[in-house]
């Protein structure tokens, strides 16, 4: 069976169906090779809007007049709306084909994108924000799906890479890009960039993708229920896990509401997936062992991926005072790793065991956040050199092997579901490591300072002594009260010094996760190799 044929059933007239056994093993056509490019800038723009606006939030806060509660919700509304859509693709895709779900997707996110830009207050921009995220979200799965099924397995050392890239880049690159374009133009911008290119990517989508047919017969199946449980289910959770660090957890009403729906959502959400004809999202693909080491190591990948992502800049502006920019341009190290480890773990996927490059991947992950126990309130770009290029090369030795042991031994018939599922725990794990980070960050912050404190008292003589020095410099400045500026500067220290010491243990947390699991992989099966079983042609 040739790998390059998509859909069993499709019509036996069609000239795509007829021509593809005749062509040769690892053929690739040129009309295919573009639709794929189109589809991978659609994705990347996608991903990269999560992060985008993070590094310019209080520039849309101050141009909505937006309040600091408020002004999150621009992140969670697009987070929550993606979320529900990406496992959703799956059937979607089937029932409209790759063709119409990628176009339509590409030009509703290309539209609100656009309607952002117009937003005067702040609930139209996350009105139009949750439509982003919705409709964009289609076009995350189906490059993956794409990939697997439309390119031999003699090609994925090229394909595998080039998803991988742009699934760990845009994250990454995405508070340095914000923050140039909203400090070179206005934040209007971060939105108005993708008008463009979003019409040219749906225009090629719609004139070049002819990867399969579509199924309208699915529509009078389309499980309803199935899809409330999992909004309910999935959105919920998603608030849960962004608001529930911030606010006590379940102290707060809203958090406490939203966990009572997503458990009900859960509910509905799994009895209608074992029992419905046609569920939203076909779990059997688990079932496969491969896929489902495969969704775990993408889900440990999500947490450092977008753990790290929010670290830095937190860090950076935290404790060096850096604004969006001048972040921006201290992590760009990490995507510059990224793009050109690139290359490098395509051509490593094809020379050596899988779980050995997995291995390496995890090992220098986590080496890079082990540095990071080191830090003080002096690192600058040059401290943070080696860790973040650590984290940008040993990201990419992790996803490739990751992509190709999750979806490269799937039957094509299942690729489209599981790669919605395989993108959400991606996301899922990106979700679950932020408020795990949140709340150890605020947790051990509270533990440090208290320990701190007990040491800055009036009993200690070396704190007096620390005192009567600053009280004496601050004394040289006419019109200052000496004694409080020493003793609220004195304060100042040690709250520095908790935040470090809580930075420094999120850093060991994840250490000690990406090392174990280093290890893990050992006691995997040894994967198919890409010659050998991509595509379930053999």
């Amino acid at each position: 069976m040739a790998t390059a044929t998509i859909t069993a059933g499709s019509a036996p007239g069609r000239s795509v169906a007829a021509a593809a056994p005749a062509l040769p093993a690892d053929h690739m056509p040129v009309r295919r090779v573009v639709a794929f490019l189109a589809m991978v800038f659609g994705m990347f723009m996608a991903i990269l809007d999560i992060q985008i606006v993070s590094a310019s939030l209080s520039e849309i806060q101050a141009g909505l007049s937006a309040s600091s509660d408020e002004i999150p919700w621009v992140q969670t509304a697009y987070l929550i709306a993606e979320v529900v859509m990406i496992p959703l693709s799956g059937f979607l895709s089937r029932m409209l084909s790759t063709r119409v779900l990628f176009t339509t997707a590409a030009a509703g996110f290309t539209a609100a994108s656009a309607l952002a830009a117009t937003a005067t207050n702040i609930d139209q921009m996350i009105v139009y924000r949750a439509i982003q995220g919705f409709i964009g979200g289609g076009m995350i799965p189906s490059v993956f799906a794409a990939a697997f099924t439309i390119f031999p397995p003699s090609r994925r050392a090229v394909v595998s890479p080039m998803i991988g890239l742009v699934a760990t880049l845009a994250p990454t690159i995405g508070p340095t890009v914000g923050g140039y374009i909203s400090h070179a133009m206005s934040w209007h911008w971060l939105f108005l960039i993708n008008v463009v290119p979003g019409i040219l990517v749906a225009t090629a989508a719609w004139a070049l993708i002819d990867f399969d047919k579509p199924n309208l017969k699915l529509f009078s199946k389309f499980d309803w229920w199935g899809l409330i449980g999992m909004a309910a289910l999935l959105g919920c959770m998603e608030y849960v896990l962004e608001e529930g660090p911030n606010h006590d957890w379940l102290q707060e009403p809203a958090v406490f509401a939203c966990a009572i729906i997503m458990t009900i959502g859960g509910i509905i959400f799994f009895w209608r997936v074992f029992t419905a004809e046609e569920p939203i999202v076909d779990l059997r693909a688990f079932s496969n062992v491969n896929f489902a080491f495969g969704s775990l190591f993408s889900f440990v990948v999500g947490i450092g991926l977008y753990g790290l992502t929010y670290l830095y800049p937190v860090f950076l502006g935290r404790i060096r005072g850096y604004d969006s920019m001048m972040i921006g341009e201290a992590l760009f190290v990490s995507g510059m790793a990224m793009f050109f480890t690139a290359p490098v773990a395509g051509i490593l996927s094809n020379k050596i065991d899988l779980r050995l490059m997995m291995m390496i991947g995890f090992l220098g992950f986590a080496t890079g956040t082990w540095w990071m126990t080191h830090l003080t309130a002096d690192w600058d770009f040059y401290e943070l050199l080696i860790p973040q290029i650590l984290r940008g090369c040993s990201m990419m030795l992790c996803m490739v092997p990751i992509n190709n042991i999750a979806l490269g031994t799937l039957p094509p018939e299942r690729l489209k579901n599981a790669s919605g599922l395989f993108n959400l725990t991606r996301n899922l794990g990106g979700a679950v490591g932020l408020a795990l980070i949140n709340t150890v960050l605020i947790d051990r912050n509270a533990f440090h300072y208290a320990r701190l404190a007990e040491h800055v008292q009036w009993g200690s003589s070396a704190a007096q002594t620390k005192l009567q020095n600053m009280t004496q410099n601050f004394g040289q400045t006419a019109g200052l009260d000496a004694t409080s500026a020493a003793i609220s500067k004195l304060s100042g220290m040690v709250h520095q010094q908790a935040a470090l010491l809580s930075f420094m243990d999120v850093f060991m947390m994840l250490t000690v996760l990406f090392a174990s699991l280093g290890f893990f992989v050992l006691f995997i099966n040894k994967p198919a190799q890409q010659g050998g079983g991509g595509g379930g042609g053999h």
